[in-house]
């Protein structure tokens, strides 16, 4: 089995040797912006107590399980029952795999777009199955998905369909027609589909929330991951959950309690916290966030940019600049002070290969002013 490096440990380990304060940090999924207040607090307490230092529940704590079903079940309009339905993952990857891991039978094929997180396409290829890539097309500056191409990759192979809306690390966001085009697949063949909700609310098209377990008919076949880690800003809480119907959900238990054994016991209490608190501070995370894709947009608005919809990441095709994306990523490093990864691995060579990422979610807007001149002196451009 092949499972190639995602490349943003090497370039994190390279930013932090230089220990250069002037170093722009755009090659890893951080953010600067602080979690919920409510979320700290309950951690802190969750440390002192005794029910936090403990393998039980194994399923997840019974105040998170409720907090993740409501949550869910309110952007869905889908009643879950945290008991038979939810299940607590210590992080969203953990339990994109754990689901993986119930679905998949060697060599069954997971649908997924092109790009997509290395993450996601690894746990893939260890859970047995066979990543089908569907390449993203450009449309009009922004991400699209070609329902031609969608449509001809999803055959009787199929047994999981992998979304993410915002994806990472493109930043599309599908439109109602290329969901109800995937809920059509998943009706044509009986797939699953395995939406990864880690984003789902960082958006900057001012529309709503589209959650395909809300789409007719697609509730039995949808199993969501969410997770603390992006929208309340918890990276370190490693703390997610996968709910979905029931005929499924049991099995994805068992693999938990055999993969993972059980969560972040004194993390647990905060994740619970961030999803009941009134204050999540997502919509105003989001602003900040908009407000630095858009000064990113404004400053390399010459250069190949496919805009980012949502999310944390934006992709420069570098190829058409000249440069292979290592070599964009190596001069960006040398002679303009900034760390970004290259796409290899996250995708196809041909297509994800071309692109080199900046994540815009961990430099505030007064560090990322001027980063065109940077990449005209490291580029030559």
């Amino acid at each position: 089995m092949h499972i190639p490096g995602i490349g943003v440990d090497k370039m994190g380990d390279a930013a932090d040797a230089t220990a250069n304060p002037d170093m722009l940090r755009l090659e890893n999924l951080d953010t600067d912006i602080r979690p919920p207040a409510e979320a700290i607090a309950a951690t802190l307490a969750a440390i002192e107590k005794d029910s936090s230092n403990s393998y039980l529940p194994f399923l997840g704590a019974n105040d998170l399980r409720k907090a993740a079903a409501k949550r869910v079940s309110r952007d869905t309009g889908i009643t879950y029952d945290w008991q038979s339905q939810c299940v607590i993952s210590a992080g969203g990857l953990s339990g994109i795999l754990n689901a993986l891991l119930a679905m998949l039978e060697p060599g069954d094929e997971v649908v997924i777009t092109d790009p997509a997180y290395a993450g996601l396409l690894n746990r893939i290829r260890l859970a047995g199955g066979v990543p089908k890539l569907v390449p993203l097309t450009n449309e009009n500056g922004g991400w699209r998905l070609d329902l031609g191409n969608f449509a001809e990759a999803v055959t009787n192979r199929t047994r999981v369909i992998l979304t993410m809306s915002p994806s990472m690390p493109s930043g599309i966001v599908h439109t109602r027609q290329e969901w109800n085009a995937i809920a059509e697949a998943i009706h044509r063949t009986g797939a699953w589909l395995l939406h990864d909700a880690a984003m789902e609310r960082i958006l900057y098209t001012d529309e709503p929330v589209i959650h395909p377990a809300s789409l007719d008919g697609m509730a039995e076949r949808t199993v969501t991951v969410g997770c603390v880690s992006k929208e309340y800003r918890m990276i370190g809480w490693r703390v997610g959950w996968i709910l979905g119907p029931k005929s499924i959900m049991n099995d994805i238990g068992l693999v938990s309690l055999t993969n993972v054994v059980c969560q972040v016991g004194i993390a647990m209490p905060g994740a619970a916290a961030a999803l009941t608190t009134s204050n999540d501070g997502i919509a105003e995370a989001t602003a900040q966030w908009r407000a630095r894709r858009d000064l990113l947009l404004n400053e390399l608005n010459d250069l190949p940019v496919v805009r980012p919809d949502g999310g944390w990441s934006m992709l420069v095709d570098t190829v058409a600049l000249g440069l292979t994306p290592e070599d964009a990523s190596k001069k960006a490093f040398d002679f303009g002070m900034i760390a970004a990864t290259p796409m290899n691995g996250w995708g196809d060579a041909a297509h994800a290969g071309r692109y080199l990422r900046f994540v815009f979610a961990n430099e505030p807007l007064d560090r990322l002013h001027g980063i065109r001149e940077r990449l005209r002196t490291a580029w030559s451009l």
